[in-house]
């Protein structure tokens, strides 16, 4: 992992952003203090649809409303 100056990162940003999407990961420093990692993004994990709808089911289950329907419960939070 490459250690790069605050003001050399500022200066080459352009650059450093194209490694880090290339998978590079790159430290920041500011007087030879660590202060930044610069990382590509963790990879967005896609939900089970069935899996989502069975949790919403189970929560459901576990919270009543009083009978109360969602416009009811977003004109009493209004007031």
């Amino acid at each position: 992992m490459e250690r790069i100056g605050a003001y050399e990162a500022k200066t080459h940003l352009p650059e450093l952003i194209r490694r880090v999407s290339k998978g590079e990961r790159i430290i920041i420093t500011k007087h030879g203090v660590e202060v930044a990692l610069i990382q590509p993004p963790e990879p967005e994990q896609k939900s089970d649809t069935k899996d989502v709808i069975r949790k919403i089911r189970a929560f459901r289950k576990k919270h009543v409303f009083d009978g109360m329907t969602i416009r009811e419960m977003i004109e009493q939070g209004r007031r």
